[in-house]
């Protein structure tokens, strides 16, 4: 429990660090404007730096993860499972880029700027640490159960949507010339539906009922059009959604039943007495013996010596 807790606690520091980070009052625009060799022209540039003090915040939590991460590589039974978990691989990935990052951050070369530009893009991968709690929550599991045992559904769902958003985008864009004027050949002044690719995010906002209104349309025929593609998105949506569903309640009352389960204490069972040993051989006589016929209790020692015989 203690691990765990502190698992959470830097997991949820390291996250606030990464948020933070992006906040214009922890960071301080530098000006880095340099003059070129012949002294007539002058290049602005500009650098961004982030508060030192987020740094010794997220170098701390990366010291505990990795940690963590080479306890659990050293004492880990089966290391290439290990390397094959999926939870591994993005322990492994949010904690690489800041030593990289570190290391080449006191090198002036062209290159390492280059690379060190490109690793502080990569900062992202910092975010997927919150899949780490998956370790300690049931509810996170079941819903990683639920996606894994939802895949099929997915991809119904995923199928559906395409064959709307192909059909949809196709219609409203010829919907959309039917009010065209002669001399506007490609209904550019009238609409902003310009072509079928341009279609297929206004089809994707309209079937999954979101509509962000930066695309609509002006006819007639488009407004039939885009009624019919909101019914459609939500009819397609509504019926893989059930499956999904089921599937979560399922893994979810397993998971409940399971914690709720008394937990048995692992009892001790003595290992049976070997047949070549002579306590087997006292155990079988010392029962015998106990019994209510007498004449089993007769000639004990020859008994014992037939017995060790064979």
């Amino acid at each position: 429990q203690f691990i765990a807790f502190a698992s959470l606690f830097f997991i949820l520091v390291s996250i606030t660090t990464f948020c933070l980070e992006t906040h214009e009052a922890f960071n301080t625009i530098i000006n880095k404007t340099e003059q070129v060799i012949n002294g007539t022209e002058t290049v602005l540039q500009y650098e961004i730096e982030t508060d030192p003090a987020l740094t010794y915040v997220e170098g701390v939590c990366v010291v505990w993860f990795t940690f963590e991460f080479l306890i659990r590589v050293i004492f880990s039974p089966n290391k290439l499972e290990f390397i094959k978990n999926l939870l591994n691989i993005i322990d492994f990935v949010a904690i690489l880029p800041f030593y990289l990052e570190v290391g080449l951050s006191g090198l002036s070369s062209k290159a390492a700027k280059d690379v060190l530009g490109f690793l502080r893009v990569v900062r992202f991968v910092r975010i997927l640490r919150i899949f780490k709690l998956t370790r300690h929550f049931v509810g996170l599991r079941v819903l990683g159960h639920t996606l894994r045992a939802s895949t099929n559904e997915f991809l119904l769902l995923i199928i559906f949507l395409a064959l709307g958003v192909l059909i949809f985008a196709t219609m409203i864009y010829y919907a959309e010339r039917v009010g065209a004027q002669p001399n506007d050949p490609s209904a550019s002044e009238h609409t902003q539906f310009k072509n079928i690719p341009i279609g297929f995010w206004w089809a994707v906002v309209t079937m999954t009922t979101l509509g962000y209104g930066d695309m609509y349309p002006r006819t007639w025929s488009g407004m039939l059009v885009g009624a019919l593609c909101a019914l459609a998105g939500v009819l397609t949506i509504a019926m893989p959604v059930p499956v999904i569903v089921n599937n979560f309640g399922m893994y979810y009352s397993l998971a409940m039943a399971k914690q709720k389960l008394p937990r048995k204490r692992k009892k001790h069972i003595p290992a049976a007495p070997q047949a070549s040993s002579p306590t087997f051989s006292k155990t079988d006589l010392n029962l015998a013996c106990n019994s209510t016929k007498g004449d089993i209790c007769m000639g004990k020692d020859n008994q014992l010596m037939e017995r060790n015989r064979s």
